[in-house]
């Protein structure tokens, strides 16, 4: 298990996104950014304990570093899971306190914990007694109507006594009641504000912002005032941003199109034509296990995004009348220029 500095592991990540960020879309995003922090989806305990555990744990070993968001209320029962997760090899845990769907407030976690603040550091306190690898925090800054910078506070202050170090926030408060977890991501106002208040306030803590953030130059602002920045959708729909990020952000030599990754390593220039034959590589071997090219192939759509031809490249890859032939056959029809 290597170890990472938190600062520098939660420099930039992408955020865990229920049905996207699966190991297949991971395999992806790892293809274009070497030092991003991946995430899984949330994973919850009850489905660990109950249900098929390599299902929902393996993952490829390029995937590092990984972190696995766990949704649960129960301090045992996050513990018992937390330490599968480090038996699997993940490089973290994390436990969801922002989700603001109905779904996962019936089952007791996600934003609705924030309002027990005293919880949440019992399940911390056990995650962390459990395991070796770092415990963090995914949470908003308020939940409904309650917009006091005292609540946001208390609770980094509270679960932070029980051992955790790193908090990523995302700047908005979870509306509980009234909006769907779309509308909770661009309705409630975003406060980066209250975000800089909590590295401030703690500047002993890892702390990361989150929310409504698409540009390179917002990143950079962000980074003067916090130790890091998670990505969501924009890194899902635009991934080739993903490919300037190493430069970006970690210092790396430009990684993109046109001026080779890892220049003067000996490694290959990277662009969206050798990103896409790489996946097709990872196609054929997972279609070796049974995964069909189709459930992969949907995770790279955007790689084309803004560029000539991206509309029909698009339309090829989520062709179900191609689903007979092979990855290396439906990319070749993807390349191929369209019909005049």
């Amino acid at each position: 298990m290597r170890s990472i500095p938190a600062t520098v592991m939660h420099r930039i990540s992408v955020a865990p996104m229920m049905d996207w960020t699966d190991r297949h879309c991971r395999y992806f995003h790892r293809l274009l950014s070497r030092h991003a922090l991946l995430y899984t989806e949330m994973v919850t305990t009850g489905a660990l304990i109950h249900g098929d555990v390599p299902r929902h744990l393996r993952f490829n070993a390029e995937e590092h570093p990984l972190a696995l968001q766990l949704g649960g209320s129960e301090p045992a029962d996050l513990a018992r899971c937390a330490k599968l997760g480090q038996d699997w090899g993940y490089d973290e845990i994390n436990i969801n306190c922002g989700c603001p769907s109905e779904r996962v407030q019936r089952g007791a976690f996600g934003a609705c914990l924030m309002s027990e603040a005293p919880l949440v550091a019992d399940c911390v306190k056990a995650m962390v007694d459990a395991v070796d690898i770092p415990v963090t925090v995914k949470h908003r800054i308020g939940i409904d109507r309650q917009e006091s910078y005292a609540f946001v506070r208390d609770f980094v202050g509270t679960v932070a006594g029980a051992g955790c170090d790193v908090f990523i926030v995302h700047a908005r408060n979870a509306w509980l009641q009234g909006l769907s977890p779309k509308e909770n991501r661009e309705i409630p106002p975003l406060r980066y504000e209250l975000v800089y208040q909590l590295k401030k306030d703690f500047p002993q803590l890892t702390i990361a912002i989150n929310g409504g953030i698409t540009q390179t130059a917002e990143v950079l602002a962000h980074l003067e005032q916090v130790d890091g920045v998670m990505l969501g959708r924009e890194a899902y729909y635009n991934p080739w941003w993903l490919a300037q990020w190493d430069s970006a952000f970690f210092g790396d030599r430009e990684a993109g199109e046109g001026t080779g990754q890892g220049s003067g390593t000996g490694e290959p220039v990277m662009t969206r034509d050798s990103v896409e034959a790489q996946m097709v590589d990872y196609m054929e071997r997972e279609a070796a296990h049974g995964t069909h090219w189709y459930s992969v192939a949907r995770h790279m759509l955007g790689l084309r995004h803004g560029q000539p031809g991206a509309r029909r490249w698009r339309q090829v890859w989520t062709d179900h009348r191609l689903k007979h032939l092979s990855a290396r056959e439906v990319m070749a029809i993807a390349r191929e220029p369209a019909p005049v």
